[in-house]
């Protein structure tokens, strides 16, 4: 069977681990130790993990983080296990599982719960950039801070980052952002008051004042965790688009590409069309160019390309069209994508007829916007407002960060979408508030020295400028929280 990983690439030297092997469908599959299930078995040319719940449509995997529905398999008997984010292991059973699975019979004499209560000062829910950057100012103050991640590593979307960060080297100007999470995860790791519990997903917050989770492994671990003070920094997921056949194999969100290609080495295709100009887009356009990928173009709805120049520039000069005021009508193909048709767009936006432009392509990726992941919080009760141009349904804040939950923060895409610039900050300014009220009198100082840096510096340039009028929209002064409060 065909080997899809890249064995050369101009930034990332890719240090696989210890050759393992699994069975799929009965089939056996070679992988390596730190890939997931599910990048295994791309890797081994496996490109259907799933059907629609009627059992006619096939299903590729889309996302890569665990947010949708699509990669949703049996493993060792358990169903519906996201083999996205499922470390590959020896001798693992895995099995497509068709339509909607059944429940396990298993005797209740034989299932053990495996039950620890957990107190800590802070417990921070993602690590990505947000709730890294938190967790280093706040155990470098001595505070106990519990990370937890649903992922097998941390570091959130900074690991599928190859390009150099902009701006102010404070907050990492010039260095890949691959590099951004080992610096952090590495200074985090030897900081006795910082655990990072990986594959730990905290599933709902209870009256008793306690956070459910549960840290799966051979037993899992269910988790009783009790905190003084909360950073929910969950990130965003993608969103997809409505078109003829947009389920097809084939079809992927363009960060599931970026995991694919540079978080395990494994090339996603071979002739992608990337939908959306955003800076997404337009990163993951020249990242599918290092993996070997050839690009066909990049298709825009909108009349004006929407990310960095300097984004678009690299494109351009290796020759890749990008299509404003276009979209994509439909995907053609029988078990998978073949052909990609695109077509002008009038004033209101719906496709011309008579301008359509076809490409014979693999790979249809779907940049078009992030949906924050506000489920817990809403399950908690925090007070949410709706805004399509932030992505959705986003927690109020103070400028602090704090939501309309007492002690609770927000940090990072979960406040709105925006750079990972501003996550890194906005992880700062919870953090220094969390310290504040700990009563560490210099975190006041440092504090409104990163506001002032935020609001009067950063998200003062233009291309920032619709991500600055919808943060002002979610965010309300200390006074009127308390009202919201009651």
């Amino acid at each position: 069977m065909e080997d899809y990983r890249i064995v050369e690439h101009p930034i990332i030297d890719f240090k696989r681990g210890r050759k393992v092997s699994f069975t799929y469908n009965g089939k056996r599959v070679e992988a390596y130790e730190g890939e997931s299930i599910l990048a295994g078995l791309y890797a081994a040319g496996f490109r259907v993990f799933a059907t629609s719940p009627q059992g006619d449509r096939l299903r590729e995997a889309f996302c890569m983080i665990g947010r949708c529905s699509s990669c949703l398999s049996r493993v060792n008997g358990i169903p519906n296990t996201r083999i996205c984010i499922e470390p590959v292991r020896d001798g693992l059973i895995v099995e497509t599982q068709e339509s909607l699975p059944d429940i396990p019979k298993v005797s209740r004499e034989i299932v053990d719960v495996v039950e620890e209560i957990k107190d800590v000062d802070v417990l921070i829910i993602g690590a990505g950039p947000a709730g890294l950057k938190a967790a280093e100012i706040l155990g470098g103050y001595g505070l106990r801070v519990l990370v937890a991640t649903d992922h097998f590593r941390a570091g959130g979307q900074l690991v599928k980052q190859t390009h150099k960060f902009f701006g102010d080297t404070t907050y990492y100007g010039g260095v890949r952002g691959f590099k951004i999470a080992e610096k952090l995860i590495s200074n985090l790791s030897r900081n006795p008051n910082v655990e990072i519990s990986t594959r730990t997903f905290v599933y709902g917050y209870f009256k008793e004042g306690f956070f459910g989770a549960e840290k799966i492994g051979d037993p899992s671990l269910h988790l009783l965790i009790r905190a003084k003070y909360v950073i929910v920094a969950s990130g965003a997921s993608e969103r997809s688009l409505l078109f003829e056949n947009n389920d097809l194999p084939g079809i992927m969100g363009a960060g599931g590409a970026q995991t694919l290609m540079n978080e395990y080495g494994v090339k996603p295709g071979e002739d992608a069309l990337v939908i959306g100009s955003g800076n997404v887009g337009l990163i993951v356009a020249y990242q599918l160019l290092q993996a070997g990928v050839r690009v066909h173009g990049i298709a825009e709805v909108l009349r004006e390309i929407g990310g960095w120049f300097v984004h678009a520039a690299k494109i351009r000069r290796h020759g890749i069209p990008i299509f404003t005021g276009h979209t994509i009508v439909r995907a053609e193909g029988r078990d998978r994508v073949e052909k990609a048709v695109i077509s002008q767009v009038g004033k209101d936006l719906k496709p011309l007829p008579g301008t359509e432009k076809e490409f014979n392509v693999d790979l249809v990726l779907l940049a078009v916007g992030l949906q924050p992941n506000y489920s817990l919080l809403s399950q908690m009760g925090a007070l949410m407002k709706y805004l399509p141009e932030a992505g959705g349904l986003i927690p109020l804040r103070t400028r602090y960060m704090e939501t309309s939950i007492r002690n609770v923060f927000v940090a990072g895409d979960l406040s709105g979408i925006e750079e990972a610039t501003t996550a890194f900050i906005e992880g700062e300014i919870a953090a220094y508030t969390i310290l504040e009220r700990e009563g560490f009198a210099k975190a006041v100082e440092k504090r409104e020295r990163i506001l002032n840096y935020l609001w009067n510096e950063y998200r003062q340039s233009p291309v920032v400028q619709r991500s600055r009028d919808a943060k002002l929209k979610v965010t309300v002064s200390e006074e009127e929280m308390k009202r919201l409060r009651g």
